[in-house]
């Protein structure tokens, strides 16, 4: 076969820097376009990669609206996200368009379990403003009532959004003798509602106005935005501790300050922000909350597992087959 007779590469173009393995394979199996000073796509760069691309691949800080979509060439089938999260995507203006929209599933779900069970262990015990003691040199030495935490062994933890992740932190949570609880708009089969001693409540309300601790894991659509708003904070005891790992826009963030300003309550783990990169300075000012820079898949294990999602599903797509992590819509 001849250079002329060969199959022609999909011009895949891709919007930020991705680790090195990766992206020395998408060079060898397609036509690639990397991102190797890392800048963000700005809207003129995303209009004229939708409008050259056979297949784009972004990630979470790009925003794929109908607009930028109504741009696209006739080219662009395929937008293979790098990322399990895809509110930042139109999937319905993708569907009218015929553009197939894919993510990365399943690999990330222990590193965000992982981070989830660390915030859970460090709002209650301080570990946070610990650590900041140590570092200003304000520590003068152990002291039988100093920085007194709460153990969270006999505890209730209320889930929401039992899906891969959910369950991965329920079942740490066991193991660290939290009790179980969680609100899903689908309840779990009974065989795995017994295996993580799991309760589930039908109403998402009953559940928070009765737990300890509150851990979200629900995507971000238009149905879960702001799903923790201010009338369900006010649900919530004083003692709870709300923990976010899943998307900043699930919680109506103003209402949340307000709610820890008023101590209505007792703190808040977040790795995600509603308007991140930016972090509501009134956060920062709360010993209470423990904050951290959207790190919940941030391991090298992970970034390579979702690189190799998403050449999967270039390489499948291209051979003409439907790719094995096409997005539906919903949540579990």
């Amino acid at each position: 076969m001849t250079a002329s007779e060969r199959p022609r590469r999909p011009k895949v173009i891709v919007t930020r820097r991705l680790p090195e393995s990766v992206e020395t394979r998408l060079a060898e199996l397609f036509d690639v376009e990397l991102n190797l000073d890392d800048t963000p796509f700005d809207a003129a760069r995303l209009a004229d990669a939708v409008a050259r691309a056979d297949v784009l691949v972004p990630t979470l800080t790009d925003e794929i609206d109908g607009a930028l979509l109504d741009k696209a060439g006739a080219g662009l089938r395929l937008v293979a996200n790098f990322g399990n999260g895809t509110d930042h995507i139109d999937l319905q203006a993708a569907r009218r368009r015929g553009i197939i929209v894919t993510n990365t599933p399943g690999v990330l779900t222990e590193d965000t379990a992982d981070m989830t069970m660390g915030l859970i262990l460090s709002v209650p015990r301080r570990l946070a403003e610990g650590v900041r003691l140590i570092l200003d040199g304000g520590w003068q030495g152990w002291s039988p009532c100093h920085m007194l935490g709460h153990r969270i062994t006999g505890k209730r933890l209320g889930i929401i959004g039992m899906g891969r992740i959910g369950q991965a932190v329920a079942a740490r949570a066991r193991a660290f003798g939290l009790a179980v609880h969680y609100h899903n708009r689908r309840r779990l089969p009974e065989a795995v509602e017994r295996g993580l001693e799991a309760t589930w409540w039908p109403t998402l309300d009953a559940m928070v106005s009765r737990v300890d601790i509150i851990s979200i894991h629900c995507p971000h659509t238009p149905d879960t935005h702001h799903l923790i708003n201010a009338e369900r904070l006010r649900l919530m005891q004083r003692h709870v501790y709300l923990i976010n790992t899943a998307r900043g826009e699930v919680v109506d963030e103003a209402a949340l300050i307000d709610a820890l300003q008023d101590q209505r309550i007792a703190g808040a783990g977040l790795d995600v922000f509603e308007h991140e990169p930016a972090v509501d300075s009134r956060l920062l000012a709360m010993p209470n909350v423990v904050l951290l820079p959207h790190l919940g898949s941030a391991t090298f294990e992970g970034r390579l597992a979702m690189g190799e999602k998403v050449i999967a599903n270039i390489r499948v797509w291209s051979d003409g087959h439907r790719p094995p992590d096409q997005v539906l819509e919903g949540w579990a």
